[in-house]
């Protein structure tokens, strides 16, 4: 089931305020999140200074450990909105959506993120501008790096690049799906997508594009909503002063986890293609996974996932 809002027009959603800043909803899925959503939680008083109008949302997936009651007891004032099963982070984002004002920006988090002091205000700010769809932050990792969370739109040169010779290579001329240009990440600017760990959505956005594509449970469903972003003329921006932490990781030592992710590539892929190739894509997926065999049961579930992935067809 896919779960689209009702859109309107894209000229009649830009007759809204091109100034003043929107009020912001930050919105936070659960599941199984106890370990790490205090500290997210503890970070957004901080991350929110200088937003007038906000609120924050905890949207729990059936969780079996405290996430719920974590929020609840959390003193910044947490709305939760449970919901009957594990839906997936779509169906959480949707959730969500359903139950704010239209004219709320959406600011989506990861449980694992951490905001940096007045990051959310640079972000609300910029969608001020009527041509901005989203806009993303600059994101490190646990020791103060910069994550590489900006990509390319896959494609056959990508993932062929990233599957014979690696990503930290492939990236480095350009070709591979994660993008490496250390000036963009250090000034910020027009990207074609970001990881989905934390993306500030305009209202207007919302109103053009719909909700977000359910039949993702998790993973690509930031590609395919970042895609009819692009597609509808808005834009996609990195904005560097706006910094947050991320944790992650999970997926790594997740077999479950990668299935799911190498499955839902090449889904995505499959969705926006024709057969030719969307059979090549897939096949760069299964060659990338076979050549790292041996560096753990992660990569024998990610194969798994690609070979098992159904073709879907064509928007």
């Amino acid at each position: 089931m896919v779960a689209i809002l009702k859109a309107v027009p894209h000229d009649e959603a830009k007759k809204a305020d091109r100034t003043a800043p929107r009020p912001l909803s930050a919105v936070i899925v659960t599941y199984n999140s106890s370990a790490v959503l205090s500290e997210l939680l503890d970070s957004l008083p901080a991350g929110l200074a200088g937003v007038d109008d906000y609120e924050v949302i905890v949207v729990d997936n059936a969780s079996e450990d405290r996430s719920v009651d974590i929020a609840l007891d959390h003193p910044i004032g947490v709305r939760v909105i449970k919901m009957a099963r594990n839906a997936g982070y779509s169906a959480g984002i949707n959730a969500a959506a359903e139950a704010i004002e239209p004219n709320r920006n959406l600011l989506v988090l990861n449980p694992d993120i951490r905001l940096y002091p007045g990051a959310a205000r640079i972000l609300n700010d910029l969608l001020s501008d009527t041509s901005v769809g989203i806009v993303v932050p600059q994101i490190l990792d646990e020791d103060g790096s910069i994550s590489r969370s900006i990509r390319r739109e896959p494609s056959l040169k990508t993932v062929w690049a990233d599957a014979l010779v690696g990503s930290d290579i492939a990236g480095r001329f350009g070709l591979s799906e994660t993008v490496f240009d250390r000036a963009l990440y250090r000034d910020g600017g027009q990207i074609e997508w970001a990881v989905g760990a934390i993306l500030a959505i305009a209202a207007r956005t919302r109103a053009i594009i719909g909700g977000w594509d359910e039949a993702f449970f998790l993973y690509s469903e930031e590609v395919d909503y970042q895609d009819r972003v692009r597609r509808a003329g808005l834009s996609i921006i990195y904005q560097s002063e706006a910094r947050v932490v991320h944790i992650g990781g999970d997926f790594q030592s997740n077999p479950a986890l990668c299935y799911l992710m190498s499955a839902n590539r090449v889904r995505y892929y499959n969705g926006r293609h024709g057969a030719l190739p969307a059979t090549m894509f897939r096949l760069g997926v299964i060659a990338g996974e076979i050549l790292r065999l041996p560096l753990g049961q992660r990569h024998r579930a990610a194969l798994r996932g690609a070979i098992s992935a159904a073709a879907r067809q064509p928007r």
